[in-house]
C-alpha cells in the first residue's frame, strides 16, 4: 500500500522525533546558533562583501529566528523549508561567487572594488539576508515548538545551554582549523536527528522516507559541494578567514599569493626582491634613527613573514613579530623563501598588536604597522574591523610609549585615499607633538610610508609633510575607531540598506504571522525594547573586551560565552531564588549603564591585566545580568510565550541596525541609546502581574 502524502501534519505536541522535549530543545537551540555562525564565515568567505557587512547575515538570521518562533504556535509541518533553502544558497553562491580585486568607494574605504566578479551587491545581499532568515526559522520554529511544552523558564533554560553548546562547538572547530565539510557534516546530522521520525509501521515509514528526502537530500548537495572545497589543494580555513594559496610568476621568479577571503591579501617575497622592486619597503629605515640598523623591531601585522625578513636584512638584532591569523604565519612559516620565522633573532606571536603592546614592557627602536588591513570585521560588531584599534590615536601614544630614546614609529600601506594618508599623517603628529614623514608613491594605489621619531630629531624626511587641509578627518579614537569613515555621517549605502532590512522584517513577520503576528506581539513591546537594548549592550561589551584584551577570535568568543552564562546565570537566580522586585532590577540596570559611562574602556587600559579583567567583567556584565533577570521574570508570567519570545528576539534585530548610531556617536554613545530603550520598557511594562502560564 502507497502512501503519496506528503509526511502527516506535526503539532507541538506531536512531534515525530525519537528524542524528549529537553533533548530536542537543546538540540534545536545548538543548531540554530552553530549554523548562524557557520553561515556568517562561510558566506563572508565566498561574497566578499560580506566581509564588511558580516552583520547583514546576523540580521537576516535575527529576523528568521523572531519568524520561526512566531510560526511554530501555528505551523502545521515541520520545517523542512530550512535545509531545503541551506542547500539551494550553498549551491548558488559555489556557481556564483562574489571576489574582487581593488578599489574604494567615496565615503568609506573597503579596500576592495566595486567591480566585482559574480553577481552585483544589489542582488547578491538581499539573496543572502533573506536565505538567512529562512534558514534559521527552521530550527527556530523547533526551538519554539518545545517552548510550548515546557514552563517558561525551564524552556529559556535549556535554549540558553543549547546556545552554549553552539557556540563552543563552533569555536573548537575554529581552533582545530576545520573546513567547511565539517560545519556541514554536523548540521546535517543534527537536522536529520530532529526531523526524520522513527518508523512505527509502513504509513509511518513512508512518512519516514519522504522527511528523510526533503531533509536529507538538499544536505548531502551541501556537503558535497562543501567536501569538495575543503579538498581543493590550496584551500585552507583560519579563524577568520578562507585562506587560498597559489604561485604566480613575476619578474622570472615564482612567488607565493595569499589570498583570503577571495580578496588577494599577501606575497611571501624574498627581502632581497622586495627591496629591489618596491624600495619603499625599507624606508622606514632609513626615515628613523638616521639610518642606523635597530636593535629591537616590533612588527605588527608580520604576516607571512616578507617585512620580517627585511627587518632582518636591515640588521635587526631581534623581531617580535605579531601576527593575529594563525594560519597565515603557519605558511609564512613553511614556505616563505627566507624562512625568516626560523631565525634565532625573531620571536612570533599570535595576537592582536594593540593587546601585545597593552601587556608588554618592551621598548623598541622601531614600531612598524606593516600593512594591517584585515579584510573583515569582528563578528557581532557591525562597524569594527580587526585592525580598527590599531589606528586610533590612543593606539599610537600607546606605540610611542613603547618607544627607546630615539626610536621611531612607521606605517605603510596602499591606502588608495590621499585623505587617508593625511589622516594618519595628522594622528601620528597629535600624538608625537611633531610632524612625520610621509613618502607617497606615484600610483593609483597610493601607496605611503608615514613615519614619526620619538622627537623631530630622530626622524630624517626627504621634505616637510604639507599637513592636513581643511577637508582631512580628525584622528580616529577609540570611541570611535573607524579609520576608512571619510564623513561623520552614516553613509548612504548603509543607511538604505538598513531600511531595507527593517521593510523587510515588517513584511516577513505580518506573512509568516498570517496577519496576527502584531496583534499577538503588542501586549510586548516592552520585550521588544528590552531585545533591541541587549543588543547594543552586547556590541558594547564585545567591542570593549576587543579593545581591552584584543580582537582575537578567542576573545570575541568568549565574549559571546560570557554573554550566554550571564543570561544563564540570571534565569537560574530567577528561578531559584526570591528576586527582587523589578523596580530594583531595573534600578540595578541604570546603575550599570552608568558604571560604563562613568569607566569607559580606555581608562581601564592601565590597569594590570588581571585587575582589568575583573573589572571589566564587572562593569560589563552587571547590566547583561540585571536586563536578563527583568526579561525572566517578565517572560515566565507572558500568557503567550512564543509571541513573547518572538517579540524579543524582533526587537534584537533592531538593535542591530541601531548599532550602526556608533559611526557617528561612538561606541561609549551606543550606552545612550540602550537606555532610552531600557526606560522605554519600564514604562511599557504591565502595570499589573498578568495571568501566568499554568
Amino acid at each position: 500500500m502507497a502512501v503519496e502524502s506528503p509526511p502527516a501534519p506535526v503539532s507541538s505536541t506531536n512531534w515525530p522525533s525519537p528524542f524528549g522535549v529537553r533533548t530536542r530543545l537543546v538540540a534545536a537551540s545548538a543548531l540554530m546558533l552553530f549554523t548562524e555562525l557557520a553561515l556568517i564565515r562561510w558566506t563572508g568567505s565566498n561574497v566578499v562583501h560580506l566581509s564588511y557587512f558580516s552583520n547583514f547575515v546576523l540580521l537576516g538570521s535575527f529576523l528568521g529566528i523572531g519568524i520561526g518562533i512566531l510560526r511554530s504556535s501555528r505551523a502545521k509541518w515541520l520545517p523542512y523549508y530550512s535545509p531545503v533553502m541551506l542547500g539551494l544558497l550553498v549551491l548558488v553562491i559555489t556557481w556564483k561567487p562574489v571576489t574582487v580585486e581593488r578599489g574604494s568607494s567615496s565615503n568609506v574605504i573597503y579596500f576592495t572594488s566595486l567591480d566585482t566578479t559574480g553577481p552585483p551587491v544589489w542582488v547578491i545581499l538581499p539573496i543572502i539576508f533573506l536565505a538567512a532568515a529562512v534558514i534559521l526559522a527552521g530550527p527556530a520554529e523547533l526551538v519554539g515548538r518545545c517552548f510550548t511544552e515546557l514552563p517558561r523558564l525551564t524552556a529559556y533554560r535549556f535554549d540558553l545551554v543549547g546556545s552554549l553548546i553552539g557556540i563552543v562547538s563552533f569555536t573548537a572547530l575554529s581552533f582545530l582549523g576545520a573546513p567547511p565539510i565539517w560545519w556541514g557534516l554536523i548540521v546535517t546530522v543534527v537536522f536529520a536527528g530532529l526531523m526524520i521520525p522513527r518508523p512505527r509501521g509502513v504509513q509511518s515509514l513512508v512518512a519516514g522516507v519522504l522527511s528523510g528526502a526533503l531533509v536529507l537530500a538538499p544536505l548531502l548537495v551541501m556537503v558535497g559541494v562543501l567536501f569538495n572545497e575543503s579538498t581543493t589543494p590550496g584551500n585552507s580555513w583560519s579563524p577568520y578567514y578562507k585562506v587560498q594559496t597559489a604561485y604566480d610568476k613575476y619578474r622570472g621568479q615564482s612567488l607565493l599569493t595569499i589570498t583570503v577571503n577571495g580578496v588577494p591579501h599577501q606575497q611571501a617575497i624574498a627581502a632581497d626582491s622586495r627591496l629591489a622592486w618596491e624600495p619603499q619597503y625599507g624606508m622606514p629605515y632609513e626615515r628613523a634613527n638616521s639610518g642606523k640598523a635597530p636593535n629591537d623591531v616590533l612588527i605588527i601585522g608580520a604576516g607571512s613573514g616578507s617585512d620580517v625578513a627585511i627587518a632582518l636584512k636591515k640588521g635587526a638584532a631581534h623581531v617580535d613579530a605579531v601576527e593575529i591569523d594563525p594560519r597565515i604565519r603557519n605558511i609564512g612559516k613553511a614556505l616563505h623563501p627566507d624562512k625568516p620565522y626560523q631565525d634565532p633573532r625573531v620571536s612570533s606571536h599570535i595576537d592582536d598588536g594593540r593587546a601585545f603592546l597593552s601587556r608588554t614592557d618592551k621598548k623598541y627602536d622601531l614600531i612598524l604597522l606593516a600593512l594591517p588591513d584585515s579584510l573583515t570585521l569582528v563578528n557581532g560588531a557591525s562597524s569594527l574591523r580587526l585592525e580598527s584599534y590599531l589606528f586610533t590615536q590612543q593606539a599610537f601614544e600607546s606605540a610611542r610609549d613603547h618607544l627607546k630614546p630615539g626610536g621611531a614609529f612607521a606605517m605603510y600601506n596602499y591606502y588608495r585615499e590621499t585623505w587617508l594618508i593625511d589622516r594618519l599623517a595628522l594622528t601620528a603628529e597629535k600624538a608625537f607633538g611633531h610632524k612625520p614623514c610621509v613618502d607617497k608613491m606615484g600610483d593609483s594605489l597610493q601607496q605611503a610610508v608615514v613615519t614619526v621619531g620619538l622627537t623631530a630629531a630622530d626622524q630624517t624626511c626627504a621634505a616637510e609633510w604639507a599637513g592636513a587641509t581643511d577637508v582631512t578627518p580628525p584622528p580616529a579614537t577609540d570611541n570611535r575607531p573607524f579609520l576608512y569613515l571619510f564623513t561623520d555621517r552614516i553613509p548612504s549605502l548603509y543607511l538604505i540598506t538598513l531600511g531595507l532590512i527593517l521593510v523587510a522584517g515588517i513584511i516577513g513577520v505580518g506573512i509568516a504571522g498570517g496577519g496576527s503576528s502584531y496583534k499577538r506581539m503588542r501586549p510586548y513591546t516592552d520585550l521588544f525594547l528590552l531585545g533591541a537594548g541587549f543588543m547594543l549592550l552586547e556590541t558594547k561589551s564585545i567591542t570593549g573586551f576587543a579593545l581591552l584584551f584584543g580582537t582575537t577570535w578567542v576573545v570575541n568568543a568568549i565574549v559571546f560565552a560570557g554573554v550566554l552564562v550571564a543570561v544563564l546565570a540570571a534565569v537560574e537566580v530567577t528561578r531559584r531564588f526570591r528576586t527582587p522586585p523589578i523596580k530594583v532590577m531595573f534600578a540595578i540596570l541604570f546603575g550599570g549603564l552608568v558604571l560604563s559611562w562613568v569607566f569607559p574602556d580606555n581608562w581601564l587600559l592601565s590597569m594590570p591585566l588581571g585587575l582589568r579583567a575583573i573589572v571589566a567583567v564587572i562593569i560589563a556584565f552587571t547590566p547583561i545580568f540585571a536586563a536578563n533577570v527583568i526579561f525572566a521574570k517578565r517572560f515566565t508570567d507572558t500568557e503567550d510565550g512564543t509571541a513573547s519570545f518572538g517579540a524579543n528576539l524582533l526587537g534584537a534585530m533592531l538593535g542591530g541596525c541601531l548599532e550602526y548610531a556608533a559611526l557617528i556617536i561612538g561606541f561609549h554613545g551606543l550606552l545612550i541609546i540602550a537606555a532610552v530603550l531600557y526606560l522605554g520598557a519600564f514604562f511599557l511594562r504591565p502595570k499589573s502581574k498578568a495571568t501566568v502560564r499554568a
